[in-house]
């Protein structure tokens, strides 16, 4: 029975870092990071500039030689792995190359050949689709937006149909909207199944997406797991303003999991714990009679504890 739940944890997980070391000469780059991903499952990898999060990626992917630690992808040994393996992991790198000389679809087709992937014109242009780029254009490449080179990059990583997707930093150079739009794919990807890794330094992402994370700092994991117990544990929750329509609010009626964490006129603010769901929070503050004009958010659970997590660190080094 044991055996039998190893092999089916084994088939759900399709990534897992324990302890990685990477050393490059005589200097320690990471010393210690551990990350797990299940399939379906999207993981945000945060931290300050210069942590190694990019390193580590570049490990994980087979770029760079580690020096301690394992890696698994699907359930085998990085180390071990055959090319059959690799080729089911799509990959976005911060800087990724392309061919300015080729258009879109050209690009992709060449591409979709080097992984003797399925690179019919429907194919291609259900990726371009996909990503928010026009199939019949023929604008090439160098004359692409960065924003634009970040969804073909994204469309690159997909060609094979991976099972496990790396990115790094993925919404760099997106307006808005564009963000919104690789959000709606990299969601749609994570209720077929695939499993994601992600890179950013926008907490906005991690906020929307992410279901776990991991922070790394000075090369080594400090916080790793699902939002909700992280969140919880460290009684990080968002933080909202809320404005009362009548009255002061003095006698507003307790809630659980509310916090008032001031109040002054019409004006209250509050931080709910991280198991809440805002819109039935604010559906039992109705209930318990609080005359809400109007909320708005200011603060993220995920932002105050990334601070916490980071800011410790950086006072530890300058007190010693």
């Amino acid at each position: 029975m044991k055996q039998v739940q190893a092999n089916a944890n084994e088939a759900k997980n399709l990534l897992s870092v324990d302890c990685l070391v990477l050393r490059r000469g005589n200097t320690t780059v990471l010393n210690g990071v551990s990350l797990h991903i299940n399939s379906g499952e999207i993981y945000g990898l945060l931290g300050p500039n210069g942590a190694g999060k990019s390193t580590a990626i570049a490990a994980i992917t087979g770029l760079l030689p580690f020096t301690g630690g394992q890696i698994r992808v699907f359930g085998q040994d990085l180390i071990d792995s055959t090319q059959a393996v690799r080729r089911h992991i799509g990959v976005l790198p911060e800087d990724a190359g392309f061919y300015s000389w080729m258009t879109a679809p050209a690009y992709l087709t060449f591409y979709a050949r080097l992984f003797d992937s399925n690179h019919s014109p429907d194919k291609i242009g259900g990726l371009l689709d996909l990503v928010g780029l026009d199939p019949s254009s023929r604008q090439l490449i160098g004359a692409f937006s960065r924003g634009m080179k970040q969804r073909l990059g994204l469309a690159r990583a997909l060609v094979a149909d991976p099972r496990l997707l790396i990115l790094d930093e993925p919404t760099n150079g997106l307006d808005p909207r564009g963000r919104r739009d690789i959000h709606d794919v990299l969601l749609h990807l994570a209720a077929e199944g695939v499993a994601i890794l992600m890179c950013s330094h926008i907490l906005d992402d991690i906020d929307r997406l992410c279901s776990a994370f991991g922070i790394i700092v000075k090369g080594e994991t400090v916080a790793s797991g699902t939002r909700e117990d992280l969140l919880s544990k460290a009684a990080q929750g968002a933080r909202y303003e809320i404005f009362l329509e009548a009255g002061d609010g003095k006698e507003l009626a307790a809630v659980p999991g509310v916090t008032i964490a001031s109040h002054e006129g019409n004006r209250v603010e509050v931080s709910l714990a991280a198991w809440h769901r805002p819109h039935e929070t604010w559906a039992r503050l109705l209930e318990a009679g609080w005359p809400v004009s109007e909320i708005r958010k200011y603060g993220t659970g995920l932002e105050d504890f990334y601070l916490s997590v980071t800011d410790t660190d950086i006072n530890q080094e300058r007190a010693a």
